[in-house]
């Protein structure tokens, strides 16, 4: 399913997203570089819209789980990474970004990866994997301590960072997941069909 599925604008659905830095540079590791991006997030976000579930901040890279209401997570992580990295460009200037030509300095991966949550064992794996990471890389004893994660929002309902959304969906994102699947469906055959569990469920991700 990752193949065929992953870095799909696809409405209706939470998105599991992953950027990395160029050449992994441990950019996060400056404070202003993470606030200026979390900055931008949450900007974006507002603006789009989109809602925003769970996000860390590691060194070299960042996850997150969000779901825009269009659907257009390709050109929402687009924007986040264009607009962000101009402000971490200037946030900390003695990192030296490879120069992409006419484009200027290169912050991040050309590549990114968003894939679709279905199911609420998915979900609820990628949110422990993101509060986790911090710990499992050794950067804290305790999620709860590391500052550039959503985990003291989403457990113990502190002030973050950046606020995330209680309420992951949108009122139409049933009808909206049902028609872009039967869409890809129709463009790419051959891929599970997902239909008759969101009826079931009635439009929440089948567990």
């Amino acid at each position: 399913m990752g193949r065929k599925w992953s870095n799909e604008n696809l409405a209706g659905a939470l998105h599991y997203v992953t950027g990395n830095l160029v050449n992994r540079m441990r950019v996060f590791s400056d404070s202003a570089c993470c606030e200026v991006f979390l900055k931008h997030l949450e900007d974006i976000n507002r603006r789009w819209p989109a809602k925003l579930i769970a996000y860390v901040l590691m060194p070299d890279h960042f996850h997150l789980i969000c779901n825009p209401r269009d659907g257009r997570i390709k050109e929402f992580i687009g924007e986040l990474k264009g607009l962000s990295a101009k402000a971490i460009i200037t946030a900390n200037r003695f990192f030296k970004f490879p120069d992409h030509g006419v484009e200027g300095q290169q912050v991040w991966q050309q590549s990114f990866k968003a894939t679709p949550l279905w199911s609420g064992w998915m979900i609820r794996q990628k949110i422990n994997y993101i509060h986790a990471n911090p710990v499992r890389a050794g950067l804290v004893e305790s999620a709860k301590d590391y500052q550039w994660t959503s985990f003291r929002s989403f457990y113990l309902q502190k002030d973050g960072p950046l606020p995330i959304d209680r309420k992951w969906a949108w009122p139409e994102d049933a009808e909206k997941l049902s028609s872009a699947i039967r869409e890809i469906n129709e463009r790419k055959g051959k891929l599970p069909d997902f239909l008759a569990a969101l009826k079931r469920s009635g439009g929440r991700p089948p567990s």
